[in-house]
Parts: structure tokens; C-alpha cells; sequence
């Protein structure tokens, strides 16, 4: 698991993801660098204060790469299916694995 700290990068997407500025030079480092790239929704996830946060815009959507195609076509936006805060995070766990080898051998061919 440790090589994974070099080789992707993670993005927790959440309500105001797509319109913070570092997330997206985050972004755009990653793609630069070659580095397997995957998002995970956590709007289903419960906040501090036991709510359920809200849904974000895909901040992939907004980079392009050197082809000029949006990014959002070739990173996975991970989204679970489903509505309970519990089932959702075990739904992440069970999947994350997964998600960062299929973004670390998709790395660079975009």
C-alpha cells in the first residue's frame, strides 16, 4: 500500500470540491506527474455534525488534457449507490482498493 503514496492520487469529493483552487493545481500536478488519479463522492458520508453532505460537481470536469478532452472522461468519479451514511462508507472501503489499482494502471495513457 505504500507505493500507492507515490504512484495516485486521491480526491474526496464533496460540495464545494470542484471550486477550490488547490484541489484543482492538486489535480492538475497529478495529471502533469503521471500519476493514477481517482475520485470518491462522499456526499453520502455524514459531516461533524451527523448530517449527511451534499453532493459536489465533478472536479475533473473542469481540466482538460494535452488532447484537449475533458479529464472527467478518463478518471473514475466513484459514486456509491447507496443512501445510508453506513452502508456508503462500507461501500467506499470495500471499493477503494480497487479504484486506486484501476487509477494507477490508467495513469499516463490519458
Amino acid at each position: 500500500m505504500n507505493r500507492w503514496l507515490c504512484v495516485h492520487a486521491s480526491v474526496l469529493i464533496g460540495n464545494t470540491t470542484s471550486t477550490r483552487p488547490w484541489v484543482k493545481y492538486e489535480i492538475e500536478k497529478a495529471y502533469e506527474l503521471n500519476k493514477g488519479i481517482v475520485g470518491i463522492y462522499i456526499d453520502r458520508l455524514k459531516d461533524q455534525n451527523g448530517d449527511q453532505c451534499l453532493a459536489g460537481a465533478n472536479p475533473f470536469y473542469q481540466i482538460y488534457t494535452q488532447n484537449g478532452a475533458r479529464l472527467s472522461n478518463y478518471v473514475t468519479a466513484f459514486k456509491t449507490r447507496y443512501i445510508s451514511s453506513e452502508y456508503a462508507y462500507n461501500d467506499i472501503k470495500e471499493n477503494i482498493e480497487q479504484l486506486i489499482e484501476e487509477a494507477i494502471e490508467k495513469a499516463g495513457t490519458y
